[in-house]
């Protein structure tokens, strides 16, 4: 069995990003040597998350707007402590922190449509995900 780690960094621009993370997954299987086994990727931040979608911009702002509709900016209780990100760790909730991600003949065995994204609800500040190839 063997095991690889690599973290991914993020600084976002906007509040608010979705980032295409496909190709940076796939160099830590190469990497990895991993012939047959998993790939965690996971957000190592409550208020981002990571998912497999279709790469196609109409469809990411549907997701946004899917987004904003269950967890709308309001003057939500965790604000009383300071904060205003509220919606962005229920968004969180929503699209999940992490995938787990098949490899097959040492690649990322994904459907013809799917990619890896990283989704930012709080953003412009340094964040990470973890990208953790377990198998032989």
């Amino acid at each position: 069995m063997k095991s690889h780690t690599e973290y991914l960094w993020f600084e976002t621009k906007k509040r608010e990003e979705f980032v295409r993370i496909t190709d940076e997954v796939a160099d830590a299987v190469a990497k990895s040597g991993v012939k047959e086994g998993f790939c965690l990727v996971s957000a190592m931040h409550i208020t981002a998350a990571v998912y497999v979608n279709d790469w196609e911009s109409g469809l990411i702002e549907d997701i946004k707007e899917w987004l904003d509709g269950l967890a709308p900016k309001k003057n939500y209780r965790h604000h009383r402590t300071g904060e205003d990100n509220g919606e962005a760790h229920l968004k969180n909730l929503i699209m999940h922190h992490q995938v787990i991600l098949p490899i097959t003949n040492g690649k990322l065995d994904l459907g013809p449509w799917q990619q890896v994204f990283y989704a930012e609800f709080d953003g412009k500040r340094k964040k990470r995900v973890i990208v953790k190839v377990i198998g032989d």
